[in-house]
This record gives C-alpha cells, sequence and structure tokens, in this order.
C-alpha cells in the first residue's frame, strides 16, 4: 500500500514540476522565432511526453498495464477518459485543468487510442 501513495505521489509530482516549467512566453523580443518557438505558439502539445511523465509510473511504461490498467489502444469512449481522468477511478487520483489542461487531454486520448 505504501508503494501505491508513493507512486501516486510521484506521478502528481510529476505533473505539477512539468505545469511549473511550462507557461509563460517571451515578451518584447525581437528576435525571429525558432522552430520550436512555433510548435509551441501554434498549441502542438507533447503527448507522449506527457503521458511519460504523467502516466507511465502507473500505467507502465509503453502503456500496456502495471499497477494501472492498459491505456494503448483504450476502448474508452473520449467521453468516459475524460471522465476518468478528471474523477480518477478507484486508485487514480483526479487531475484538474490546472495538472492537465483540455487541449492536453484531448490530445492523451488521441495518443492513448492510435496505439
Amino acid at each position: 500500500m505504501n508503494l501505491k501513495k508513493f507512486l501516486m505521489a510521484s506521478g502528481l509530482s510529476m505533473v505539477l514540476v512539468l505545469g511549473a516549467c511550462g507557461g509563460g512566453e517571451d515578451e518584447g523580443t525581437d528576435e525571429p522565432a525558432t522552430e520550436e518557438d512555433s510548435g509551441a505558439s501554434s498549441g502542438d502539445v507533447d503527448a507522449e511526453g506527457i503521458a511519460q511523465s504523467t502516466c507511465a509510473s502507473c500505467h507502465g511504461e509503453d502503456f500496456s498495464g502495471a499497477v494501472g490498467p492498459a491505456l494503448a489502444g483504450t476502448s474508452l469512449s473520449e467521453d468516459e477518459f475524460e471522465e476518468t481522468v478528471r474523477n480518477g477511478r478507484g486508485q487514480m487520483p483526479a487531475y484538474s485543468e490546472d495538472e492537465i489542461n483540455n487541449e492536453e487531454l484531448s490530445a492523451l486520448y488521441t495518443f492513448f487510442s492510435e496505439q
């Protein structure tokens, strides 16, 4: 039981750290946008990166299941997936929009359903 608490705390900590690392745009620079900058400004989401940092500790590195069930090739509808992430289920904690925003959540669903 202590391992489950540790894994949940670790996963939540990773989400919080990633949320703190991202964010603000550079203001007042006259430099041309780089390829990296243009990807960030176009709204592209690194679903695989979010999945690795947020989900892999419980759902397995390849998302085929571990402490939590398999996410790869999920049979959940997008609404069911969103409901589970937002409200939690069983040992899975709930993730607020501050932790995983709606665009990221939609990208995660697409990523997992295409696995």
